[in-house]
Order: structure tokens, then sequence, then C-alpha cells
């Protein structure tokens, strides 16, 4: 699956918080539900989704079982799905209804198809130096990703990053691997802990100028 290696921010999926650029985060996963919510314009079903384009709805979600949460309804005594901005698209009729249609095949929290990418559990602030030009950057990037990945956000500062040897503290990293991985620690919880403000000790990783340019 193309995603299975793709990470995302909060800010990332954050981003995308409006019915005609419509993201959402759930279980780990991030799914873009644009299309989806789009061929169901004009449908009130579609609100509690639209409401919480670009957060975080784990909450909504049985973890073990991978599907909407349930409850006991104190008033009729069935069995209902719990839908905390009201029923949505997919999510029956509390009652019997003629008009609800059942051939929609899987609901839309359990297409995979609608996966972009994984949230990632942990970010982290990382400056990066441009030994050429001395211009530094601090970005947020995904504890989960490679220096690869953190390589492709720095394209937007520098299109041509991919012809720079990178380094930290004079050692130069292993592209395939992760911040972690090439011996850089995460200490966010450490300096909670010390009540330490971990953005004065952002890690700063230089990149030096090779010969050759790559295409922009």
């Amino acid at each position: 699956m193309a995603w299975t290696n793709v990470y995302f921010t909060p800010a990332q999926v954050g981003a995308h918080n409006s019915s005609d650029d419509l993201w959402v985060s759930f279980l780990g996963h991030v799914y873009d539900l644009t299309a989806f919510v789009a061929e169901h314009e004009g449908s009130p079903l579609t609100k509690p989704i639209i409401a919480a384009a670009g957060t975080d709805i784990s909450h909504w979600f049985d973890k073990e079982k991978k599907d909407l949460k349930r409850f006991i309804d104190p008033v009729t005594g069935v069995e209902a799905f719990y839908t905390p901005n009201g029923r949505m698209l997919h999510v029956p009729p509390p009652g019997p209804s003629t008009k609800w249609a059942t051939n929609f095949g899987k609901p839309w929290w359990q297409d995979d198809s609608r996966i972009v990418g994984n949230l990632s559990q942990c970010t982290r602030l990382v400056k990066i130096t441009n030994m050429l030009s001395s211009q530094s950057q601090t970005i947020e990037v995904c504890n989960e990703e490679t220096l690869e990945q953190i390589q492709e956000r720095y394209l937007v500062y520098n299109s041509h990053s991919q012809s720079y040897t990178w380094k930290h503290l004079g050692r130069v990293l292993e592209m395939d691997k992760t911040l972690g991985e090439n011996g850089i620690e995460e200490l966010s919880e450490e300096f909670y802990k010390l009540s330490i403000d971990q953005h004065e000790f952002v890690p700063e990783l230089q990149v030096y100028f090779n010969d050759d340019l790559t295409n922009p």
C-alpha cells in the first residue's frame, strides 16, 4: 500500500479543513474524504463530517473493533451508533425506514481506499542549516520519518537539497534511517519532566553542498 510509510503531522491534517478539501484522522490513519463528501453534496448527513474536517476523530471509534462506538439508547433501549456531531453518512436511522439504502458497501470509516497516510504519533522540531548560504529553517517533522522523507519536506526551502550531504555534529547521516536511528534522540518527555522549553534545544542538521546539482 502506497500510504504505509507516509506520515503527516496533526498540523498538516488540520490544513485540510473545508468541505472541498477534507481530511480527518482516526485510529492512526489519515483519510481524504473530499471526493466522498462531494458525491453526497447537499445531504444533511455530510454536516457532521464537514464539522470535523481537519481534526482527529479517534474518540468516535472502538479501537479494538475499528468501528464506530455503540451505546444503548436510554429512551428506546436499542443499541445505537455513537455520533457526537449527529447522524452521518452510512449510519442507519434510529428506527425502521424504507429510505435507508444499504447498498453502499463498506461504510466510509472502513474503506481503506480513502487512506492517504498515517498520523504521526510523535512530531519534533529540527533546525536545518545550509552551510553554503548560512540560512536556517526550523521545521516540524514526524519522528517516524527517514531523513529522505525529511529531505522532501525541506525541498520547499531548497529545491537542490538532494545535492547536499546531511550531517549532525560533524557525522554524516544515513538518509534511509530516522533521526532516532541516526542517534538523534527525541527528548521532549524528558524536557517536560524537567520543565525545560524544548524549543530551546532543537537539534540542528547541517547540509553541505556537493559538486553536482539535481534537477529542480
